[in-house]
């Protein structure tokens, strides 16, 4: 078995684990990446739309061109990179923690560290997740599944298609299918509103006319060997209209019913699970319940651009530089979701430093306004001019804002929107 040491393990090298070993090879730490793919990039290589990089490289990119440009920052570094090798058991509980991994190149490998970065991304939820009713036909994909399938092995599923859910890569995949001559048929989405982007509700659907049906349950999926088409049914004041439920013809479903975490690596290590988000429950410096485990992007929650996964897993690179050298917060508050907030992350703030928080609605609004509480005191408010759930919101706290905290026993910090 060969075994290696370094300072710290980032485990997944998409854009956040790319990103969160630049900023510890910068501040003068070994680092490693462990990747199961043969190449670096995550999910960005088969994301071959636009829309990627106006916040990290200010400038529009696809996604093999975002990850590109990640992969040039690796350049000159001293970071390891171990491509197509899967990290099977994690053992965090000493002070050294260990990482067992099976690759083709070494075949078991063992890598020690003194920290270890989580940023193993997100899946997405299937057929057996949502439930829907009917036999197991061909012709059932996830949407991401099928996004691989089209720009990366160039194979088309199908020429009539249902999409299912409204999430991101439903909607681009919706146009994307367009493009390649398959008929898309409808969105169809269970929730009032959609969990898409509002650019890709008219980038993907307007702009080729596709009907997006909101408040409407997939209620069967029809055909033996083959799709052969979905029945839907209207949801009316909360109650489903059977009596209005109609049939689309397809030989085609796509998938797009949300993204999970992936977290089975974290659960056996012993790491905290936030029920809301199903990634770890973190602390100002993005560490878990687990001493030296830390965690950013996707894997801690679900974003909706790829330049906020850097974003934040820069930061948690910087975190774990601090941590390695000894720096821990003296004063920390907890953060408590208010009124029509789903969740916060991190779950605590640092009240000696800078803070951005990541979090989502509950509500579509238009003239919303979000409000900070410290011990339900008020000290900082936001206008927002639109907000809905598929959209996540940011809001940066300092020292300033969090000193009426001080001498606190148990200091709250509570954000609601209304």
């Amino acid at each position: 078995m060969k075994e290696l040491n370094f300072d710290a393990v980032v485990i997944g090298g998409g854009a956040a684990g790319m990103a969160a070993a630049i900023e510890l090879d910068t501040a003068g730490f070994s680092c490693a990446i462990v990747e199961r793919e043969e190449g670096l990039g995550g999910i960005l290589g088969q994301c071959i739309h636009n829309g990627f990089g106006l916040i990290e490289f200010n400038e529009e990119l696809t996604g093999p061109e975002f990850a590109e440009r990640m992969e040039e920052r690796l350049t000159g570094s001293k970071i390891a990179s171990f491509t197509g090798t899967t990290v099977m058991e994690m053992d965090a509980r000493a002070e050294i923690k260990t990482l067992y991994c099976y690759t083709a190149k070494y075949g078991v490998l063992r890598l020690n560290a003194r920290a270890i970065v989580l940023a193993m991304g997100c899946r997405e939820r299937n057929r057996g997740n949502i439930r829907i009713p009917g036999d197991r036909p061909a012709g059932v994909y996830t949407a991401g599944l099928a996004q691989r399938l089209v720009n990366i092995e160039g194979l088309v599923p199908g020429k009539n298609a249902v999409i299912i859910g409204s999430g991101d890569i439903g909607l681009i995949m919706a146009r994307r299918m367009s493009w390649v001559g398959c008929k898309v048929h409808a969105v169809v989405e269970i929730l009032p509103y959609p969990s898409g982007l509002t650019r890709n509700i008219v980038q993907c659907l307007h702009d080729f006319g596709i009907p997006l049906y909101l408040s409407h349950l997939t209620t069967r999926i029809i055909g033996k060997d083959r799709v052969e088409g979905v029945e839907v049914t209207p949801i009316e004041n909360g109650a489903m209209m059977h009596e209005k439920a109609f049939v689309i013809p397809c030989d085609t479903v796509l998938l797009s019913v949300g993204l999970v975490p992936e977290n089975e690596l974290s659960k056996t290590a012993g790491v905290e699970l936030n029920p809301m988000t199903n990634g770890p429950v973190v602390d100002s410096m993005l560490m878990t319940n687990v001493p030296g485990v830390f965690a950013c992007g996707n894997v801690l929650h679900v974003h909706d651009l790829v330049d906020y996964v850097a974003e934040e897993a820069r930061r948690a690179g910087q975190n774990v530089a601090r941590w390695l050298k000894g720096d821990k917060p003296s004063r920390e508050a907890r953060l408590k979701a208010g009124s029509n907030v789903r969740y916060l992350a991190p779950s605590r703030v640092d009240l000696d430093r800078d803070n951005k928080l990541y979090l989502r609605t509950l509500i579509v609004k238009n003239g919303a306004m979000l409000e900070v509480k410290v011990n339900n005191r008020v000290v900082k408010t936001q206008k927002k001019s639109h907000i809905q759930p598929s959209e996540m919101i940011t809001v940066e706290l300092g020292p300033k804002d969090l000193e009426s905290a001080a001498g606190s026993p148990d200091p709250v910090v509570e954000v609601s929107i209304n």
